[in-house]
């Protein structure tokens, strides 16, 4: 949790504790500033990510109405396909050369 280097090494059984009051509150002072940065850093890349989220559902519902529209479309076309008289069946049947040159 705590960077290498940033504290003295620990102490060995029998050792005197030897920090002063103002030492120990400095060292508090550094790491609740670490933690702040800390915090602020994943506080920007939470914002950063809920953006990216915001955007990426906003690409998803135009790809979905698109997707929606064009299936729209196609029934449609084969709905008017489908309701024309086949040819033979009382209509008159289409030619090869009708549809050509035109």
């Amino acid at each position: 949790m705590f960077p290498q280097g940033r504290h003295p090494p620990p102490l060995q059984p029998g050792q005197p504790f030897k920090f002063s009051v103002l030492e120990i509150c400095d060292r508090i002072k550094e790491e609740f500033q670490f933690l702040q940065a800390q915090y602020h850093s994943l506080k920007l890349e939470c914002e950063k990510l809920v953006s990216e989220k915001t955007e990426m559902q906003r690409h998803y519902v135009m790809y979905y109405e698109m997707s929606y529209g064009l299936n729209i479309e196609m029934h449609k076309q084969v709905s008017a396909v489908g309701a024309r008289p086949a040819a033979g069946e009382g209509g008159e049947e289409a030619k090869v050369g009708d549809f050509v040159g035109k």
